[in-house]
């Protein structure tokens, strides 16, 4: 189920940014490279579905924390300067908050990327394929707490 939710949301953000035009400089490109990355390694992982998918595929949603974080950066830093272009006596809380309101770019939309990153992080965390081979499994936690016996202790 996270799987499909984390597809959605790529596909749903991809087609976003295509709309937004997100691909006027290098820096821009990053977040639209990064979601056809991101739909290629799940592709990888659903017919292969190896240890090497999973892995390929945690570095991908880390890579996409990382881009999210640095795109509120850049957003972050574009309002700045348009504001202080606007008004270049503005300093201070009145400038944080001026760039944090700015509609064009919106300083915290980048946050989906880390959002789907951390979605497809928590989807990989402790895969079964990353499981070694010939490892022992834990066996299942038998409390007989809750199977309503007494237990040694109560005895």
């Amino acid at each position: 189920m996270l799987l499909f939710v984390l597809v959605v949301g790529l596909a749903g953000l991809g087609t976003e940014l295509l709309f937004l035009a997100h691909d006027e400089s290098a820096a821009q490109l990053i977040a639209p490279v990064l979601v056809g990355v991101g739909l290629l390694t799940i592709c990888w992982h659903l017919v292969h579905g190896g240890s090497a998918s999973v892995r390929a595929l945690q570095i991908t949603m880390a890579l996409f924390v990382a881009a999210g974080v640095l795109g509120i950066g850049f957003h972050y830093s574009a309002n700045v300067a348009f504001q202080r272009e606007m008004d270049p006596s503005i300093r201070g809380m009145a400038l944080f908050w001026k760039a944090m309101a700015a509609k064009t770019p919106p300083a915290l939309a980048p946050g989906s990327m880390t959002q789907l990153g951390l979605l497809g992080l928590t989807y990989a965390f402790r895969h079964p394929a990353l499981r070694r081979r010939g490892a022992a499994v834990d066996p299942p936690h038998n409390d007989d707490r809750t199977s309503g016996r007494p237990t040694k202790e109560m005895q």
